[in-house]
């Protein structure tokens, strides 16, 4: 049976740092042997098919083919089709009334991200910026964008995240990458 994944590439083409064309990311993943593979913008998000039932390998094998092919580590994290529309589905924020940019959802590693790592945290203290968990992602509303949000930078502190990496997009992106997925038949 095949399945439709999305790989989201952390901090890949951000000024400069961390070059990875697109046309040779499409490339590596075909060398791995998944097919319809296509990509989505510049900053590093992949859609393919895979025999594979596990997303957590196939991570560690595009995180291990990037290194041999760019020179460098990149964090990955696979999610399938279904898991996308899940987290669209389960989103705890109106998300059609919102523009795309307004609302972020940041998707983690294992091991299972809970609420005690952010306890720290006041929500209090950023409104009207607000979090919210879900499986596996944060979905975060920022009403003026995340390029001036204040929430953003104290969420991801390298001290809360020890041990987990993750990797944010805005809504839209989320939506396509489950639309992309969808369309691939997963």
């Amino acid at each position: 049976m095949t399945t439709t994944y999305a790989a989201l590439l952390r901090g890949i083409n951000v000024g400069g740092n961390k070059k990875v064309p697109m046309p040779e990311l499409r490339k590596v993943l075909g060398e791995l042997g998944h097919g319809a593979v296509k990509t989505y913008l510049n900053s590093g998000n992949a859609v393919f098919s895979s025999t594979s039932d596990d997303p957590d390998a196939l991570a560690a094998e595009l995180e291990a083919a990037i290194e041999e092919h760019f020179g460098f580590r990149v964090a990955c994290m696979v999610r399938s089709g279904p898991y996308l529309r899940a987290v669209i589905d389960a989103c705890p924020f109106p998300a059609d009334e919102l523009e795309g940019r307004q609302l972020h959802a940041t998707f983690f590693s294992g091991p299972p991200v809970t609420a005690e790592r952010f306890a720290s945290i006041d929500p209090a203290d950023y409104l009207p910026e607000e979090f919210r968990l879900g499986d596996q992602v944060l979905y975060l509303y920022t009403p003026e964008g995340l390029g001036t949000s204040k929430l953003g930078p104290a969420l991801f502190r390298p001290t809360l995240l020890k041990g987990v990496e993750a990797t944010s997009r805005n809504w839209n992106t989320v939506k396509a990458l489950a639309q992309l997925t969808d369309a691939a038949g997963t």
